[in-house]
Parts: C-alpha cells; sequence; structure tokens
C-alpha cells in the first residue's frame, strides 16, 4: 500500500505533463503522452494504470478539438485510446525493472504499436487512400515522418520519465535510510 501511495504524486505529475504536452506547440506526436501510459503501466497497480492515458487525452480532446474547429468525438479517438491503453498493457512487462535495454525495447514497441494502429485507423476511415493493400502502403508510407517524431518522443520522454522515477526512488530511499539510522 505504501508503494501505491507514494506513486500517487507521479501519476499526478505525468497527468499534469501529458496536458501541457499536448496543449502547448509540439512537433507531430512528440508528446510524453505514449511514455506516460508505457510508465503508468509499469508503475501503476491494476486500473490505476489506464488512468493516466484517459485522464490526458479525456481532458485535452476536447479542448484540441474546439480549437481546431473539429467534431467533439471520432472514431480515430477511440482508435488513438485503444493504442495507448495498449501502452498500458506493454508497460506492464516493465512492472519494477528499470532495464535501460528493456525500457528502450519497449519504447520501441510502443512507438510502433501507435504507428501500426493508428494509420490502420486513418487508412480504414479515409477517403484519401483506397481501400486495397496498396493504398494501406500508401497511408503507412506518408505516414513514417510522423513515426520518427513518435520514436524519437517516445525514446525521450521514456528516458526522462523512468529515469526520473528511479533517480527520485533512490533518493528518497537514502533520505528514509539515514533517517532510520539517525533514530
Amino acid at each position: 500500500m505504501e508503494k501505491e501511495s507514494n506513486l500517487r504524486p507521479a501519476a499526478l505529475a505525468l497527468t499534469v505533463l501529458g496536458v501541457i504536452s499536448r496543449l502547448v506547440p509540439h512537433p507531430w506526436n512528440f508528446t510524453p503522452v505514449g511514455s506516460a501510459s508505457l510508465f503508468s503501466g509499469a508503475r501503476l497497480p491494476g486500473w490505476q494504470a489506464y488512468l493516466i492515458p484517459l485522464a490526458i487525452m479525456a481532458i485535452t480532446d476536447p479542448i484540441l478539438n474546439a480549437l481546431n474547429h473539429v467534431a467533439l468525438f471520432s472514431y480515430m479517438q477511440v482508435v488513438i485510446y485503444i493504442s495507448f491503453a495498449l501502452s498500458v498493457v506493454i508497460g506492464r512487462r516493465l512492472w519494477s525493472t528499470e532495464s535501460v535495454p528493456r525500457i528502450a525495447l519497449a519504447s520501441l514497441l510502443n512507438s510502433t504499436q501507435f504507428f501500426l494502429i493508428t494509420n490502420f485507423g486513418v487508412w480504414v476511415g479515409s477517403t484519401q487512400f483506397t481501400h486495397s493493400a496498396a493504398g494501406l502502403a500508401a497511408c503507412y508510407t506518408v505516414a513514417i515522418p510522423f513515426f520518427a517524431y513518435t520514436v524519437l518522443g517516445d525514446l525521450f520522454f521514456a528516458g526522462a520519465i523512468f529515469g526520473l522515477h528511479a533517480w527520485l526512488s533512490r533518493t528518497q530511499a537514502a533520505r528514509q535510510e539515514r533517517v532510520l539510522s539517525n533514530a
């Protein structure tokens, strides 16, 4: 129970970071939402892990949709939410690890599944691409620059989020050890 209460500030900070990152100007797909979802899966228990991406998206989607004059809700948002839920599932494989190679690999897997799922969703709902293998290939090809930003953003933010958490955990553990040794 103590571990869960120690993670509440991290969960709140991730949500705030995700909200801010989506609302300030940034390159397409270069946000910490995927990495925050991955971290949530790795560190938060049960259903609480799914609240981070859901909260980030539920808070920011209506604002961004209003600013961009688009429909309040679209099927693509559902596709994106499903992808972020899958990010949490991928994060579950990182439960309690601080292995940099494992986190980096999970981050790359996360970027890849986001690219595949969301662009498949674009192709399914698009009139711009023919509903054929060639149209699907064209849809993925056009999206490659966005994929590069997704990979860079996920690697950068996963490194920052997991690294900061590891550093803070060690700092807090050392502080508690000093308090106990002085008692």
